[in-house]
């Protein structure tokens, strides 16, 4: 494991000082070389990941359980098998996320403490209900279409495991896109009441999903650091408006209306110009205050406690072969 021989210092970065490690280190950096576990790199570089990494994985295991309340519901037995391979999919995603994590010197039951405790941020849209069946749709479409825009530039993250491990993530997604818009499309094509459906979701999470890319640039905490180092590639802005652009041809194909009055598409700047983002009802689902917030906790923490008795049968199993491994040694 990468955090049981963390070298952040070594017999050549000792002989240096703090300044002339940061100039190498940005050097690499902008060589576009990928910076790797054992490598120097500064706290605030390394803070910054377990931050960005840690809630991306916090994202993909709380993210599981709005579309995980549709399993037992969903109105086939394709459309079942789909969105169980999907659901699953967010869980091997927020363990690779964990793994990535752990390299950079933070042990998995710390992060974990942090989601469940509050301390940890995860995804705002996660803090919305999925009231129909049109919503698993709309997530795949919006919400899974929102992350591939803000997760493939993450391919080419300056931090080697994030970066590769985005690699999997990222084509999975993709399914997971594609399978959203052919669930909104089936709707769409459906009966007046399923078309109708379809457009109620689309106003529901359209504008949850834009605020998925975040603050806007002026307001923005992280990005300035995080584009310098190579974390991230594009800023909040740039993100959402790739989205929107990319989304509303989607949405007039389904024959479906963006929930939006203003959304004009601009020939000269050739892209779509739209409305304000009301980004009080963003800081309060951040804050806690959103549709679900306590709801999707309190489902962790129960989860998180009713698996106690496997973690604890995984350890005394390690334990029992550690011990055993002594006694033929001896």
């Amino acid at each position: 494991m990468y955090t049981q021989a963390l070298d952040t210092l070594g017999a050549e970065a000792a002989s240096l000082g703090e300044g002339a490690l940061e100039q190498r280190f940005l050097a690499r950096v902008d060589a576009e070389e990928k910076i790797e576990p054992k490598d120097w790199m500064p706290a605030r570089y390394r803070n910054t990941l377990i931050r960005q990494i840690s809630q991306h994985a916090h994202s993909e295991i709380v993210g599981m359980l709005p579309e995980g309340n549709w399993i037992t519901r969903a109105p086939t037995l394709k459309r079942k098998a789909i969105l169980i391979a999907k659901v699953q999919d967010e869980g091997g995603h927020g363990a690779y996320l964990y793994s990535a994590a752990e390299t950079l010197g933070v042990s998995r039951d710390q992060l974990i403490d942090q989601l469940l405790s509050g301390k940890a941020k995860y995804s705002s849209i996660f803090n919305y209900p999925t009231p129909t069946w049109a919503d698993v749709g709309a997530i795949g479409w919006l919400v899974d279409g929102a992350a591939i825009m803000n997760q493939i530039p993450l391919c080419r993250c300056s931090y080697g495991p994030y970066a590769r491990g985005m690699v999997r993530v990222c084509r999975e997604e993709s399914f997971h896109q594609r399978q959203g818009y052919d669930l909104m499309l089936h709707l769409a094509r459906g009966t007046p009441e399923q078309k109708r459906m379809a457009q109620e979701a689309l106003n529901r999470w359209w504008w949850p999903a834009l605020m998925m890319f975040g603050p806007s640039d002026a307001n923005s905490t992280h990005s300035g650091d995080s584009q310098r180092w190579k974390i991230k590639r594009f800023s909040n802005d740039e993100l959402r408006q790739k989205f929107v652009d990319f989304t509303v041809p989607q949405a007039k194909f389904l024959d479906l209306s963006v929930p939006d009055p203003l959304l004009r598409w601009d020939e000269a700047k050739q892209m779509h110009t739209f409305g304000p983002i009301d980004w009080n009802e963003f800081d309060q689902v951040l804050k806690g205050n959103g549709p679900c917030n306590v709801e999707r906790l309190a489902a962790r923490r129960h989860a998180h406690a009713e698996g106690q008795w496997v973690r604890d049968a995984a350890s005394a199993y390690a334990e029992k072969q550690r011990q055993r491994a002594i006694t033929q040694a001896a």
